[in-house]
């Protein structure tokens, strides 16, 4: 069958097959074509593939760098932050304590105040209560011996009888006064 291509049936030559001599003359051209690209083109762009390889090996170690740098930087403003709720926490913490020590000092004056008040009322309330009791005991004394001047039918002008009388009228009030306090105390019980 090689032969059959090569050589026509009739021996003229097959025109689908060139001449040798171009065949020779395409391989020449090929091979001097080859050693010129791989000589002069294949070195300028071997030189302009490693040029963007290291630009882009560059430009990506520039961007781990600035990533790192970042990175850092919000770690950074990330323990400041901590830091700086840590402190906010700290101040709460403490203004709430002073508040409240405050509140307590202010409880304290407020309850010494209402004390002194609560005295100074009782001392008042005591010293009128003795006031009114000598302002009593004149007019029921002078009342007292009007009545019993009467009811005796002579004059108990005499101070030191009538303050005598008083004295034991008021005395005798104080006992039924007392004795009706402690049996009201016992009825209840």
């Amino acid at each position: 069958m090689t032969q059959i291509i090569l050589a026509a049936e009739d021996g003229e030559l097959n025109p689908l097959l060139p001449h040798l001599i171009e065949i020779v003359l395409s391989l020449v051209v090929f091979g001097l074509l080859y050693f010129l690209v791989k000589k002069y083109v294949m070195p300028n762009f071997e030189k302009t593939f490693s040029e963007r390889t290291q630009a882009i090996e560059g430009g990506l170690a520039a961007a781990e760098a600035k990533q790192a740098d970042v990175d850092a930087q919000m770690a950074a403003l990330e323990r400041r932050l901590g830091e700086a709720k840590h402190e906010a926490a700290r101040i709460r913490e403490e203004a709430r304590e002073q508040g409240a020590r405050i509140v307590a000092e202010l409880r304290e004056q407020g309850q010494a105040e209402s004390g002194r008040i609560i005295e100074h009322g009782k001392a008042q309330i005591e010293a009128e209560r003795q006031q009114a009791v000598t302002s009593l005991r004149a007019e029921v004394g002078s009342l007292a011996t009007g009545l019993a001047g009467r009811i005796v039918g002579e004059s108990l002008e005499d101070d030191e009888r009538s303050n005598r009388v008083v004295e034991r009228f008021l005395a005798d009030l104080e006992t039924l006064e007392a004795s009706q306090t402690t049996n009201g105390d016992r009825s209840r019980r």
